[in-house]
């Protein structure tokens, strides 16, 4: 018996039994950035308390420079231009594919004597060339720069008074959501947009959270819902409090909107920024799988608005009086009426004087928002005229938007170039009362028709070569700041009112001003949707 139980125990030391099966490693314990030298041997596991004490003990985590991380570029590698399995150095900030011996990242580790890695993708710490994972707590502030996460809570907190200032790695003192945005090459009309829409709050709480659209369902293959993962992106980043630094490339971004608008929008070259806001608002509309109902997307929800738009035909000029009331008596010639919907309203600009007048007060001529604004009291006629028919229509606005976005209509191109018309349009800034271009049954239908501005794009310079600016109001402190691409300073709301707007966006005041009327609660806005349909 006891020599039966020490053969046992000789068989056990030397191993299995022929024949017997030889246990492989199972695929999930391999990781997917292991090499295939590293998937030919089993995985060794190590117990858990002895792994947190190696990681603890990496003796290169004094070498990582925050100074130097940016994680604003396209996640690929520096060296064979991979997006498959990237990690970054956190001691130079370059990107390389791979961890096992033959890879990017391995090689620039021993050659640099750079040992801290991050996978970019499953946010992983590793140290290179020895290949061990680093759980360390001190390491949160990069994860978090690297994919910023909100909670309700927090974007709750972000238009309160009390919102603190952030202060990046070098000292710098900033405003999250006040923060510059890089001009690449010529791209500052689509960085006017962006920090604009960023400060629409409806539109920055939904795209703060990720899983408000992760979830959308797209047709297989569908690659262009990378616009709005990017965009989403770009929008963590500008209200990130822990940022690294007090700007943000949207080089990402940019580069989804070159891709995806089949490069009519460039970032070497200038564009309209209407051109791409209507693009753009449109083709998020379109990616997550809005319809043209006024609650299918977000973009419904915060811009829609309705309008009723009367065309009445003209007869030929060259017609005596008689004929064209002949004409005016058939069909063809009666008002038509048809129901539209809106993004934006287009104020046309009066035709610039060509001379001043005797007390040369009229050198910059100026004009009234009201004045603009009438042409949609379904009251004033505007003629259209095409190259063998004219038109009068006029616009009566039946159901106004959360937000209202005004494009004022600077530029105008005729056939031998482009002209910019540099009337000075004035304007409030707050308790604009849309009610006044309402008809007395639609203004019953809206419950609050005063509204705030809370963005202004303004163009400077000539109109091809001329460059774009915008105001935003931060809320928590109620003070504009003026964003030119990188350079972030504080406006007086009196001065936005001097320039040359070309793009505003105004939100409902959803309760009246103190001594303005009797208090009036509050109402969702989907019931307030529903009331006016």
């Amino acid at each position: 018996m006891a020599d039966a139980h020490k053969r046992k125990k000789e068989s056990d030391v030397s191993g299995p039994v022929r024949g017997s099966p030889v246990k492989r490693p199972r695929l999930e314990d391999i990781g997917p950035e292991d090499d295939d030298e590293d998937e030919q041997k089993p995985k060794v596991k190590v117990d858990p308390a002895q792994a947190a004490n190696r990681s603890k003990q990496c003796p290169y985590l004094d070498t990582i420079n925050r100074h130097l991380l940016d994680f604003d570029f396209e996640k690929l590698c520096s060296v064979s231009l991979t997006r498959i399995n990237v990690y970054a150095c956190l001691v130079c900030g370059k990107y390389f594919q791979g961890r096992g011996t033959n890879t990017h990242a391995y090689t620039h580790s021993v050659a640099e004597a750079h040992h801290v890695f991050l996978n970019l993708q499953t946010l992983k710490f590793y140290c290179l060339p020895d290949n061990y994972e680093i759980i360390d707590s001190s390491l949160d502030d990069i994860k978090y720069v690297l994919n910023p996460v909100f909670s309700q809570r927090d974007i709750r907190n972000l238009d309160k008074e009390d919102q603190k200032m952030s202060r990046t790695v070098d000292g710098t003192i900033y405003a999250p959501g006040i923060v510059g945005m890089n001009n690449i090459k010529a791209n500052d009309y689509c960085n006017v947009i962006l920090q604009s829409l960023s400060h629409v709050k409806p539109i920055r709480d939904f795209f703060l959270i990720e899983k408000n659209y992760a979830n959308t369902k797209r047709p297989p293959g569908d690659t262009a819902f990378t616009l709005v993962q990017r965009f989403g992106e770009l929008l963590r980043k500008l209200w990130n409090p822990r940022n690294f630094k007090a700007h943000v490339s949207p080089h990402e971004m940019l580069q989804a909107v070159v891709l995806w608008s089949s490069k009519k929008f460039q970032i070497t070259e200038q564009g309209d920024p209407i051109e791409f806001l209507s693009w753009f608002l449109h083709s998020l509309h379109k990616q997550l799988r809005g319809n043209k109902q006024p609650n299918s997307s977000v973009v419904n929800r915060t811009f829609l608005g309705e309008m009723k738009i009367y065309t009445r035909k003209l007869p030929p000029t060259e017609l005596d009086d008689v004929q064209k009331q002949l004409l005016l008596a058939t069909d063809e010639y009666q008002e038509k009426s048809e129901t539209s919907t809106f993004l934006y309203l287009t104020c046309d600009l009066p035709a610039t004087p060509l001379f001043i007048d005797e007390f040369r007060e009229n050198i910059i001529p100026q004009v009234n928002l009201y004045q603009l604004l009438a042409k949609f009291n379904a009251v004033s006629e505007k003629e259209y005229k095409t190259y063998k028919e004219n038109f009068l229509k006029r616009f009566e606005i039946t159901r106004l938007p959360k937000f209202v976005i005004l494009y004022i209509k600077r530029f105008t191109k005729n056939t031998f170039f482009l002209e910019k018309n540099p009337t000075i349009v004035n304007f409030p800034v707050k308790n604009i009362d849309f009610g006044d271009i309402l008809t007395e049954e639609n203004k019953r239908a809206h419950r609050f028709t005063k509204y705030n501005l809370v963005a202004n794009i303004v163009h400077d310079g000539e109109p091809k070569s001329g460059t774009y600016r915008c105001h935003v109001l931060q809320k928590s402190t109620n003070q504009w700041y003026e964003m030119q691409d990188l350079h972030v300073t504080s406006i007086l709301p009196q001065m936005i009112t001097l320039t040359e707007a070309y793009i505003q966006i105004y939100e409902q005041q959803e309760e009246e001003d103190e001594g303005e009327g009797e208090e009036i609660q509050d109402v969702p806005m989907a019931a307030a949707d529903g009331k006016q349909q």
